[in-house]
């Protein structure tokens, strides 16, 4: 008859709690193997950490705020300030100097307030006319500018011609370049005889002495843009098969513009400086011979009045000449 073996109180399947495994022993040397711990669910936690923050979207780098319109403005107007104060500064203290010179003994240069009170009926009256001899600074310029009009206007046109023949053909720079080379070094006013011997009238000889003072910068000047013309424009208007007036303005007058206008610039002032050095031998009215005319009256406050009206008015055809060049494009510097 068997018997059921006891099991201890409140052990068992009977009593409901699981019974715990006794240990096992390894290698019969009394040492217990422990049970193993378990592993965690989410084994590449780093990983996972690694995924997300990847996943999430990059934060942009921060930045300073855009400026705004009032600031812009306002640094616009500061800039215009300075523009207009630091040149009246300048010819305040100019002034200034001139002044405290002009007083001291001795000295025959009327300072700036003598100079505007000797000469206020010329600077209030610029278009009184007298007579033929006797005519205020507004004709006198007026004439001067008829004569740098059409010296100048020339010298514009023959120049730019022969630089673009000089800048294309190698026997045409050959051939003309050291004899303008040693056309430009002559003064205008050695001119002024032979252009006299040659026309036998002082306006046409003053003209002469304009276009040949003025028309060597404008050569020089297209004829270097004109070779400097890049190979790919040439190579691409052989491809369009860009021939005459649409090779100029197309290829041409682009790429030569800068060149040309900078000998322009360069030309208006120098004409203006020959116009006033030739009427003061050739005579009749014009700013030149007014000024000469004023040396041999001694009346210095008009010559001053007069040196300043030739610059005001040498700066302003200089802004002409750089306006139409803004409109091709080009600063013509």
């Amino acid at each position: 008859m068997k018997t059921e073996k006891q099991t201890p109180m409140g052990k068992g399947p009977a009593s409901g709690i699981p019974e715990i495994p006794e240990p096992e022993k390894a290698g019969g040397r009394g040492h217990q193997v422990v049970a193993e711990r378990p592993k965690p669910m989410i084994t590449n936690l780093k990983t996972v950490e690694t995924k997300m923050k990847a996943s999430q979207p990059a934060k942009p780098p921060a930045q300073l705020p855009p400026p705004s319109e009032d600031a812009e403005k306002a640094a616009r107007m500061r800039d215009r300030a300075r523009t207009f104060i630091m040149p009246v500064l300048a010819l305040a203290f100019i002034g200034l100097f001139w002044e405290i010179y002009s007083s001291r003994t001795g000295v025959v240069l009327p300072g700036p307030l003598k100079t505007i009170h000797d000469s206020w009926n010329l600077i209030a009256h610029p278009w009184f006319d007298h007579g033929p001899n006797d005519k205020g600074l507004g004709w006198q310029l007026l004439s001067s500018l008829q004569r740098v009009a059409i010296g100048y206007s020339l010298a514009a046109v023959v120049g730019i011609f022969l630089g673009i023949v000089i800048g294309k053909s190698a026997m045409a720079f050959k051939a003309l370049d050291p004899i303008f080379q040693v056309l430009r070094t002559i003064p205008p006013l050695a001119w002024l005889p032979i252009s006299l011997a040659t026309f036998n009238q002082a306006n046409p000889s003053a003209i002469f002495v304009i276009f040949v003072t003025a028309v060597w910068p404008i050569i020089i000047n297209t004829s270097v843009g004109i070779m400097r013309i890049p190979a790919d424009y040439e190579n691409v208007a052989r491809v369009y098969q860009l021939t005459g007036s649409r090779y100029f303005f197309k290829v041409m007058l682009p790429s030569a513009a800068p060149y040309i206008f900078t000998g322009l610039r360069i030309s208006i002032g120098m004409a203006w400086l020959a116009i006033v050095a030739a009427e003061m031998l050739t005579g009749g009215v014009g700013i030149g011979f007014f000024i000469w005319d004023s040396w041999n009256s001694s009346r210095m406050s008009d010559i001053l009045v007069s040196v300043c009206y030739v610059g005001l008015i040498g700066l302003t055809l200089d802004r002409i000449v750089a306006k139409i060049a803004s409109l091709f494009g080009t600063k013509g510097e």
